[in-house]
C-alpha cells in the first residue's frame, strides 16, 4: 500500500480510499522522481518556445497581409486625391486656354482698363487668384488684381508659353504671400505668332481647404522637393529631402525615420498628433502637373490586427496544450488510482453484500410497518366518521323524529278526511307523507354512505353532490347553533378526482370545525364556495376568532378546544389533510382580513383517460 504525505502508513480509517487513490496527485515527485519532473518541465518550456515561434510567424504573416491590403487602399485613396487635384487644376488650365482665344485678349488695340476689367470678371467668376497678361515686346500688360507682377519673361514656364506650349510652375506669390500653381498659356496673334502670354494664378491654399484633415495624410512636392500641397498644414513648405532626418514646419518640428519590412515602406513618424506615429509610405508621380504625390497611411490598425491574431493563436495553442496536459495528467492519475481502488473493491464488495442482506430485511420490515400504518390510518378515518356521527346523533334523531311525527299527523288527518269523503284533502296529505318519507330516506342514505368503508382508489366524483350530502348531515347542527350557511356552488356537476365518501368527510370536518369555532361569536355565518379550475377550489370561511397558529393547524392532536370537550382531540383537520393529499390535491388554512378563518381545498379536475 502507498504511503500518504501525512505519514499515516496505510492511512487507516481517517484517509481511507481518498488518500490512497490520489496520493500520487498530492506528491508527484515522490512517485515519478526528479528526472521525470525535469523532463516534463523541459517539455513545457519547449512547447512554450514553439508557441512563441508560431505566434511570431502568425504575426509576420498577418502583418504582411494587412499591410498589403492597407497599401492597396492607400493607393486608391491617393489616386482619388491626386485625380481630384489634377481635375481642379485642369479646369483652370482650360479656362486660361479659352480666355487666350478672346479677341480682346489677343488684340494689342484693346484699352488697358477694358482688358483689366475683362480679366477681373473672369477671375471673380472662376475663383482664380489672379490673371496676368504679358507681352513679348511690352512686358507686363495688365492683371485682374491690378498688381504688377515681377518680370517673369525669363522664367522657364513663361518662355515655354512664348514658344507656343502651355507652361506651368509652382511658387509662393510675392504679391499675395500664398502658395500658387501657375499656368502660362500662349496668346496667338491674328497673323499666327505668339505675341502674348496669359498667366493664371491658382490659389493652392483655397484648393487645399477641401482636402484638409482627410485621410490618409497626403503631401505633394515639386521637382526641388518642396512640399507645396498637403492636407496636413504642418507639412506645407517643408523640404522633402529633410523628411528622413528633420524638417521645420510652421507649427513646430517633426521627424520621420524611414525603415522597411519586407516590401512595405514603413515610416516611424514623430511630427505632431495629426500624423500617424507608424505609417505606410506610398508615392506616385504626377507628370501632368509636375509634382510627386506621397501618402502616409496609418499602419497602426495593421499592427493591431496582426498582434490580435497572434495573441488569439497563442492563447488557442496554450489552451489546447493545457487541455492535453490536464487530460494526460488526469489519465495518469486515474490509472494509478484505479489500481489502488481495485484492491479496495473486493474488500468492499463483501461488506456491501452483507449490508445488502441487512437492507433487504429492513425493507421487508418497513413494508410491513407501512401496511400496518395504512390500516391504522384507515381505522382512524373510520373512527373519525363514527365520532362525527355520534356527535350528530342528537340532531339526526331530531331530523328523523320530526318527519315521523308529521307523517303520523298527516295519516290521522287522512283517515278523518277519508271518512268525510274529502278525497282532495286525503290526496294532499298523502303527498306530504311521501315527501317526508323521501326526505327521511335521503338522510338515511347519506348516513349509510358516510359510515361505510370506501376503497382508497381515486375516481370521478361530483363535488357539488358531495357538498350537498355533507350539508344534509350537518344541517341539524347548523340550525341548533343558529349558523347561517351561505352556499355558492354551481348547479351543474363539478367533476373532480377523489373518493365520494372521503370527500364528504372533508367537507363535513371543515364545516363542523367552523360551527365549533363560532360557538362564542355574536355573528355565526359560514360561506362555502366551489369554483371550477383547474384546479377546482373549495373555500370555506367562517366568522369565528380565526386561527391562532396557522402553520400548526394540520398537525395531529393540535386543537384549541377545552380539555375534556367532545371531539377536542385535534384529529379532524389532520385527517382532512391526509384525505386531500391522497386525492393529489392540497388544503391550506389562513386568517381572513376581516376576521375569521378561511380554508381552501384544491382538487384536480377529473380527466377521461383516452386509450
Amino acid at each position: 500500500m502507498p504511503t500518504c504525505r501525512d505519514g499515516c502508513g496505510e492511512c487507516g480509517k481517517r484517509h481511507q480510499v481518498i488518500c490512497q487513490s490520489f496520493n500520487l496527485a498530492i506528491d508527484p515527485l515522490g512517485e515519478i522522481g526528479k528526472y521525470g519532473a525535469m523532463a516534463r518541465t523541459t517539455g513545457i518550456l519547449g512547447f512554450l518556445l514553439a508557441v512563441a515561434a508560431f505566434m511570431a510567424a502568425i504575426w509576420v504573416y498577418s502583418l504582411g497581409q494587412s499591410l498589403s491590403a492597407l497599401e492597396r487602399r492607400g493607393q486608391s485613396d491617393l489616386s482619388l486625391a491626386t485625380d481630384s487635384l489634377i481635375s481642379e487644376l485642369a479646369s483652370y488650365r482650360q479656362l486660361a486656354v479659352s480666355l487666350a482665344g478672346e479677341p480682346r485678349i489677343r488684340s494689342r488695340e484693346t484699352a488697358p482698363e477694358v482688358l483689366e476689367a475683362e480679366l477681373r470678371r473672369v477671375a471673380d467668376l472662376s475663383g482664380a487668384l489672379d490673371l496676368v497678361l504679358l507681352d513679348r515686346e511690352a512686358g507686363y500688360v495688365g492683371s485682374a488684381s491690378g498688381i504688377k507682377q515681377p518680370d517673369w519673361a525669363d522664367r522657364p514656364f513663361v518662355a515655354r508659353a512664348f514658344q507656343g506650349t502651355v507652361g506651368r510652375d509652382l511658387m509662393v506669390s510675392p504679391a499675395f504671400g500664398r502658395r500658387t500653381f501657375l499656368y502660362a498659356v500662349p496668346v496667338f496673334s491674328v497673323s499666327g505668332p505668339v505675341t502674348r502670354v496669359l498667366t493664371i494664378l491658382i490659389d493652392l491654399e483655397r484648393v487645399e481647404a477641401d482636402f484638409r484633415g482627410s485621410r490618409p495624410a497626403v503631401l505633394m512636392t515639386d521637382h526641388a522637393g518642396t512640399i507645396f500641397f498637403s492636407n496636413r498644414s504642418e507639412l506645407v513648405l517643408g523640404s522633402r529631402a529633410a523628411l528622413i532626418d528633420a524638417f521645420e514646419v510652421d507649427q513646430g518640428a517633426g521627424r520621420l525615420v524611414e525603415r522597411g519590412l519586407d516590401n512595405a515602406d514603413l515610416w516611424s513618424v514623430s511630427a505632431g498628433r495629426y500624423l500617424p506615429a507608424r505609417a505606410l509610405h506610398i508615392e506616385k508621380d504626377l507628370p501632368v502637373i509636375g509634382m510627386r504625390a506621397e501618402a502616409l497611411v496609418d499602419a497602426a490598425p495593421a499592427f493591431s490586427a496582426a498582434g490580435l491574431q497572434a495573441a488569439v493563436a497563442g492563447i488557442a495553442c496554450l489552451l489546447f496544450g493545457a487541455i492535453i496536459t490536464f487530460v494526460a495528467s488526469q489519465r495518469r492519475t486515474l490509472a494509478e488510482a484505479n489500481e489502488v481502488l481495485e484492491q479496495r473493491v473486493a474488500q468492499r464488495t463483501e461488506e456491501l453484500s452483507e449490508t445488502n442482506v441487512a437492507l433487504r430485511a429492513e425493507v421487508v420490515e418497513r413494508r410491513e410497518a407501512e401496511k400496518a400504518l395504512k390500516q391504522t390510518q384507515a381505522a382512524l378515518i373510520q373512527s373519525g366518521k363514527l365520532s362525527a356521527l355520534g356527535k350528530m346523533s342528537a340532531g339526526i334523531s331530531h331530523e328523523l323524529n320530526q318527519p315521523l311525527m308529521a307523517i303520523r299527523s298527516f295519516s290521522e288527518n287522512a283517515e278523518t278526511f277519508l271518512e268525510r269523503g274529502d278525497t282532495k284533502a286525503v290526496a294532499s296529505n298523502l303527498s306530504r307523507v311521501g315527501d317526508l318519507a323521501h326526505r327521511m330516506g335521503r338522510i338515511i342514505n347519506n348516513l349509510r354512505a358516510f359510515a361505510r368503508q370506501e376503497p382508497e382508489a381515486v375516481g370521478k366524483v361530483d363535488l357539488v353532490q358531495a357538498i350537498h350530502a355533507a350539508i344534509d348531515l350537518v344541517d341539524a347542527r347548523l340550525r341548533k347553533h343558529d349558523v347561517t350557511l351561505d352556499l355558492d356552488v354551481p348547479e351543474t356537476p363539478l367533476w373532480v378526482q377523489g373518493g365520494e365518501v372521503r370527500l364528504q368527510q372533508v367537507v363535513l370536518n371543515l364545516v363542523s370545525n367552523a360551527i365549533d369555532a363560532m360557538a362564542e361569536s355574536d355573528t355565526r355565518k359560514v360561506h362555502l364556495v366551489a369554483r371550477p379550475g383547474p384546479p377546482v377550489v373549495l373555500t370555506i370561511q367562517d366568522t369565528g376568532p380565526g386561527i391562532a397558529e396557522p402553520d400548526k393547524v394540520f398537525e395531529p392532536f393540535y386543537t384549541t378546544k377545552s380539555i375534556g370537550e367532545a371531539e377536542g382531540v385535534g384529529l379532524g383537520l389532520s385527517i382532512s389533510y391526509g384525505l386531500v393529499q391522497s386525492f393529489g390535491g392540497n388544503i391550506s388554512g389562513r386568517n381572513a382580513d376581516d376576521g375569521g378563518a378561511i380554508f381552501e381545498v384544491e382538487l384536480n379536475p377529473y380527466e377521461e383517460v383516452v386509450e
